[in-house]
């Protein structure tokens, strides 16, 4: 199989993004694990599929890295929308998204960067999903022989936030790689190191499930920024400084949306034979 795909990036977090409406998508796990590969294949952090809705303009399919299907990516979400207007997929610049978790409405702005609404967070134990007696702010996890206290956030996707004196320091890979696989997590975590600068502007390093440490993880700081502002320690909007870049996080609190802004480029475009 000839496969066509582009690879593209937001803030450094990379996909490859493949339209499913023009062309058929039947890669196995084993497939999608070899395309990942940054020596042996392509490279990417999630593989993006787009395909035909009946309750949106688009169906939005992510894999990542490891293979697995999992329900929400938001700098994808970005990528998707520039490669749907770029590839005039759509003559629309705000387009309506079916995802695992719901529907989300990415726009493309006049000055090139992505808007997301990513929806309201959720909060409560049962839907992150996490194993906890009540909803509560912060919880402590034991991993690795220690306690440390983390926020509990689903943003349709389950995130593990807890706030740390120095993100460059950070255990990132060694602690978040024990975090993702805890036990009170049972599809398994994102795991967030957030630094607060002030209340307006945090640092962020994110250990993906299924990927590993990326550059960003939009997801990730929109699930930071709420966890902070539940804290008290940080007031909306939030500028979420990663690795690979900034976003823009913007929440009111209890059931308002989430809104995440950032960047989205294409990268190159080439096809494979699988």
């Amino acid at each position: 199989m000839n496969l066509h795909f582009t690879k593209m990036q937001g803030a450094g977090n990379d996909f490859i993004v493949i339209n499913g409406i023009d062309q058929p998508f039947h890669l196995t796990t084993e497939q999608i694990q070899a395309l990942a590969h940054r020596q042996f294949g392509i490279g990417f952090d999630q593989l993006l599929l787009v395909e035909t809705s009946k309750v949106a303009d688009f169906k939005y399919r992510i894999f990542n890295a490891d293979g697995t299907e999992v329900a929400q990516c938001g700098n994808g979400a970005r990528c998707f929308v520039r490669f749907v207007v770029d590839q005039k997929l759509s003559n629309k610049h705000e387009i309506s998204v079916e995802t695992a978790s719901g529907i989300i409405t990415p726009k493309l702005e006049n000055n090139g960067l992505v808007t997301v609404n990513m929806g309201a967070p959720r909060l409560s134990p049962s839907e992150v999903p996490f194993i906890a007696d009540a909803v509560a702010n912060s919880y402590v996890l034991e991993v690795a022989n220690q306690h440390i206290t983390i926020s509990a956030v689903s943003m349709g996707n389950p995130h593990a936030v807890q706030i740390v004196e120095d993100v460059e320091t950070a255990p990132v890979v060694a602690l978040g790689s024990q975090i993702e696989v805890h036990t009170r997590f049972p599809e398994r975590v994102n795991a967030g190191f957030m630094q607060i600068m002030d209340e307006h502007h945090i640092k962020l390093r994110v250990f993906e499930r299924g990927s590993g440490e990326t550059l960003a993880c939009g997801t990730g700081a929109c699930a930071a920024v709420v966890a902070g502002i539940q804290l008290g320690r940080l007031q909306s909007p939030v500028k979420v400084s990663a690795r690979g870049g900034e976003l823009h996080i913007a929440w009111l609190g209890g059931n308002s949306p989430v809104m995440m802004t950032g960047p989205a480029v294409a990268v190159f475009t080439g096809n494979i034979e699988i």
